[in-house]
């Protein structure tokens, strides 16, 4: 179980783009299509197996019969660090033993990309969203080996909910850059280190 990426969810893709270029002085890689959730995003490596999204729904697509994941359809307000996806060996093995409302597996595809996610019926994520979604990539290829290296790596994932222990114990993740913390509300906030010094991202 690793951490896989961060996702800044917007309104827009332009406003989220724009907003996270803005704070780290660094220009966004074309990303994609995700046709069966009708968004669409923009990507930013973090270094080796890890980068960030931003993501918003695509205007040109069909409406999906489903909700979008990360919530989307709700989504307002200013671009925000939304969600955070770890990525698992056995995503049928990881949601069997993730509490209640973690998903079912979804099979999805961009271009020769393949991958394996736990998609809610209701776009929420366990934990008020605190909880990440379960990612299994299919095969050795993977987003983060595609972009350009642009100098910029995560240096702390901070994750606050009011049940920081429940969740801690939920989720067997051991990454020294992801601290849960306890706090009021639900909340995630990204310490980045980019060529022009340390930023953040909530």
């Amino acid at each position: 179980m690793e951490l896989d990426h961060i996702a800044i969810a917007a309104r827009t893709l332009e406003e989220g783009t724009r907003a996270v270029e803005e704070v780290l002085g660094i220009s966004l890689a074309p990303g994609g299509r995700h046709p069966l959730m009708g968004t669409h995003n923009r990507l930013l490596s973090l270094g080796p197996g890890l980068y960030l999204e931003v993501i918003a729904i695509d205007p040109e697509a069909a409406k999906p019969a489903h909700p979008r994941w990360f919530r989307l359809d709700e989504f307002d307000g200013p671009p925000r660090l939304a969600n955070w996806v770890v990525r698992v060996p056995d995503l049928d093995a990881a949601l069997a033993a993730a509490p209640k409302g973690a998903g079912r597996p979804v099979a999805l595809e961009r271009g020769d990309l393949r991958w394996r996610m736990g998609v809610t019926e209701t776009g929420r994520l366990p934990f008020d969203d605190a909880f990440p979604a379960f990612i299994e990539w299919e095969g050795e290829a993977h987003p983060s080996a595609r972009l350009p290296d642009v100098g910029c790596r995560l240096t702390r994932l901070t994750v606050t909910h009011p049940r920081a222990e429940a969740l801690r114990a939920a989720l067997p993740l051991a990454d020294t850059r992801v601290s849960i913390v306890p706090g009021p509300d639900a909340a995630l906030m990204a310490e980045i280190a980019t060529p022009l010094g340390p930023r953040l991202l909530a």
